[in-house]
């Protein structure tokens, strides 16, 4: 059946459709990584885009029942060169358009994604909808034009209630502000006994926790609109370990003074080089956000900056110079992409061990 995709710019890209046969709007992003596209789909950071994958193959080795970060994917769309609808893979149990008919998401082939990256590059993320051929692409472009997106992506996608993890370890109280699962898997690989939260939990509630540190999670959307999580940290810091990733990290910044932007197009792949400063080591990453943290921001904090972004050197990490926390950009859960920044988990559990034992000292 064939779909086109309309952007608020006018362009039109007429494909093959796929998924779920329904019409869907977002904001359109593309992502670098040559494989993960089942993780990409179900990262909740994704809440409310259309998500175009650059690399010209997509779903040739299905869907299987380990790679998800999610339960309930939500993206509103994905966008590819050439689908393939009959995977071959050890591990696949049924193709990327099954699962996409089955969650509800739309799915556009055959059009020339190159072109839409490159349009997103030079003009900055757009609007856009997949829908059928038969509605008139200047009136869908100038009803983009007047959306408004929404703002409260981190509501829809948090626990709306707490749950445990049970472990014999330090006990992680991890902020759910659209938690990859791959960050849980790393603290319980840890022997961490976590206990996930929502978004809006109080600092004094995850205190209650019996928290030996925190863990502020991955997100969509834009940072400041989740003002009640920067006065939960506000009232953390000092008191406990705070690790931020992503989302967290934009948060943990904003808590202390900083400020963030938006890019124009955003970090989303899984070959993202980031150097950190005292070292001068390259770690290769998986990054996935369209917000930043402004560099000259931080002059006035207690944030020192610790990483930077080799490609276009917008802060990667910081860290505080008074309390124990410390964030990065990033995602060292990778998941999918490389290991290489994996050790931070180790650096956490490291940090909450060094505080417990500074409070029996004392």
């Amino acid at each position: 059946m064939k779909k086109q995709l309309i952007l608020e710019d006018g362009h039109v890209f007429v494909g093959e459709g796929f998924g779920a046969d329904k019409e869907m709007s977002g904001e359109v992003v593309f992502n670098t990584g040559m494989t993960g596209y089942q993780e990409i789909l179900s990262d909740l950071s994704y809440c409310g885009q259309i998500v175009t994958m650059t690399y010209p193959l997509i779903g040739n080795y299905g869907i299987n029942r380990d790679d998800f970060e999610s339960i309930t994917p939500a993206i509103h769309g994905l966008i590819v060169k050439e689908y393939e609808a009959e995977p071959s893979h050890w591990k696949e149990e049924e193709s990327l358009g099954t699962l996409l008919e089955a969650k509800g998401i739309p799915g556009l082939a055959g059009i020339d994604t190159r072109k839409l990256t490159r349009l997103i590059r030079e003009h900055g993320t757009m609007k856009g909808r997949i829908c059928s051929l038969e509605v008139d692409p200047q009136v869908v472009a100038a009803e983009l034009r007047q959306t408004v997106m929404p703002t409260n992506q981190v509501e829809l996608v948090s626990t709306k209630d707490a749950y445990h993890a049970p472990g014999r370890g330090n006990r992680v109280v991890l902020v759910d502000f659209g938690m990859k699962h791959g960050i849980l898997q790393e603290l319980i690989a840890r022997q961490c006994d976590v206990v996930v939260v929502p978004y809006n939990t109080s600092a004094e509630e995850i205190i209650r926790l019996g928290a030996d540190g925190v863990m502020l999670s991955n997100g969509p959307g834009n940072p400041v609109h989740v003002p009640g999580a920067i006065a939960m940290i506000q009232g953390l810091l000092g008191r406990v370990p705070i690790f931020g990733i992503c989302l967290g990290h934009q948060l943990l910044a904003l808590a202390c003074g900083a400020t963030t932007s938006k890019l124009r197009f955003g970090h989303r792949g899984s070959n993202h080089p980031v150097r950190e400063l005292a070292t001068g080591k390259i770690d290769i990453t998986a990054q996935n956000h369209g917000y930043t943290v402004d560099p000259d921001s931080l002059v006035d904090t207690r944030l020192e900056l610790t990483h930077v972004a080799v490609n276009d050197g917008t802060v990667e990490g910081v860290k505080h110079l008074n309390a124990p926390a410390f964030s990065v950009q990033y995602h060292p859960e990778a998941s999918p992409g490389p290991q290489d920044a994996n050790p931070l988990f180790d650096q956490f559990v490291t940090m909450m061990e060094a505080e417990k034992k500074a409070r029996v000292l004392a």
